[in-house]
């Protein structure tokens, strides 16, 4: 627990906004008087947006109309927004592809990792020996865990559910793929990518990421720690507005075999060729499937201009500055007792969030919504609270934590 008393916390807080380098950043979005830490479900609206979507309506649409697929860069967005979210999440061009959500992209990377594998063993990809068995969170979003069955029924792979610290011992030659979220949605634990994507590559898997609760938050290292596949949204901390197309990541030197079980006219080699027979297209596209979502897709691209100038390494410095501080406030103004951290304390075990368990947590935020905090509470006692350094500050934080004591009968600052 802090020793600093209240007041000081206050001049702590005003200090650490003035040596903010990314201070500037907070005018590139909408906001209000209230503190926004909900940007781990969806991010805050970037200036640029509106206007952006507008032109896209009214001159790319109305007036070009179908010219827009050539001529205001339609038919290629996928890949080329794909390429801007590359360095956001430690990619080389050329292996990103937008679109679809990130549910339909999980099928798509989870059934092209069994195929990967058992192509890599030497069988046929839609074989039904060697690799059977099918890695899971047992603790993911239930989303991937529910598409991570039907995916094992599509393969004729078994399931088998276990802890991310459990995965090293489970796997062996029977393991066909793998899949990890890289940061706990309930509780903010950063897992350990390095680690994990080693040892399924040491038994001969195939390793998918689920980096939805990490991308813009922290740096990913996709190739540099060899990730094979991996899939994101892009509505949380890349701030890509409500609805926004997912991403679907596959290593260059896995293009060439990556099979999609589900095959469209996009993704096709002569997309308006329309033959009846298959043949993909080379690189990122063959993960395309329909027609792109072009109203959200090009609202995305308007988006990620709040990134020109920021590095993710200078976005994760604060991040754990914003979360440190954060816990500091809550141990020093919430009564003892009152609330529970679920997030682990050491940086290197930490995503950009901070759960607190509270044995009345939906009252308690709907309370501090109704103040002016808005984080979000997960069934059946935790309150959550998302740290994007582009937009929030320090003082920020410390009112958060203030007006949260108060609920819980603290003093606050």
């Amino acid at each position: 627990m802090s020793e600093l008393p209240l007041s000081e916390i206050g001049v702590k807080a005003r200090e650490l906004d003035a040596g903010d380098e990314l201070a500037g950043v907070r005018a590139r979005f909408v906001l209000d008087e209230a503190v926004y830490l909900d940007g781990n479900s969806l991010g805050a609206l970037p200036t640029a947006v509106p206007g952006r979507v507008e032109d896209v309506v009214r001159r790319q649409w109305g007036e070009l109309r179908i010219r827009s697929w050539e001529e205001s860069g339609w038919w290629t967005a996928p890949e080329r927004i794909g390429d801007r979210i590359a360095p956001l999440v430690g990619a080389a061009a050329g292996q990103i592809v937008v679109g679809d959500s990130t549910s339909v992209n999980v099928f798509k990377a989870l059934v092209g990792a069994v195929r990967l594998a058992r192509l890599a063993d030497g069988g046929g990809g839609d074989g039904r020996d060697g690799r059977d068995e099918i890695v899971v969170d047992a603790t993911t979003f239930p989303t991937d865990g529910y598409i991570a069955g039907s995916a094992a029924r599509m393969t004729g792979c078994t399931l088998r559910p276990v802890t991310p610290a459990e995965i090293p011992g489970v796997l062996g030659d029977r393991t066909a793929a793998v899949l990890l979220n890289h940061v706990d949605y309930r509780t903010g634990r950063l897992h350990d990518l390095p680690g994990l994507t080693a040892a399924v590559h040491a038994a001969g898997a195939i390793a998918v990421w689920d980096l939805c609760h990490s991308a813009g938050a922290l740096p990913v290292g996709l190739d540099e720690h060899g990730v094979d596949l991996a899939v994101g949204c892009t509505y949380k901390y890349l701030n890509g507005g409500p609805g926004a197309p997912a991403y679907l990541y596959v290593r260059g030197d896995l293009q060439d075999r990556f099979d999609s079980p589900l095959p469209g006219w996009n993704s096709h080699a002569d997309p308006f060729g329309m033959r009846p027979d298959y043949t993909p297209a080379a690189g990122a596209p063959r993960g395309r499937v329909g027609t792109p979502d072009i109203l959200s897709m090009l609202a995305l691209e308007a988006a990620l201009e709040v990134w020109d100038g920021v590095s993710i390494e200078s976005v994760r410095t604060k991040s754990l500055a914003l979360t440190d501080f954060f816990l500091e406030c809550v141990a020093r103004y919430v009564p003892a007792g009152r609330v529970e951290s679920l997030t682990p304390v050491p940086h290197g075990e930490r995503g950009s969030q901070v759960a607190l368990r509270c044995a009345d947590a939906g009252q308690v935020m709907e309370r501090l919504i109704h103040q002016g905090v808005v984080g979000d509470f997960r069934h059946p006692d935790v309150l959550r609270f998302g740290f994007t350094p582009l937009y929030v500050g320090f003082a920020d934080v410390e009112r958060a934590a203030g007006v949260l004591a108060g609920i819980l009968g603290g003093g606050g600052g």
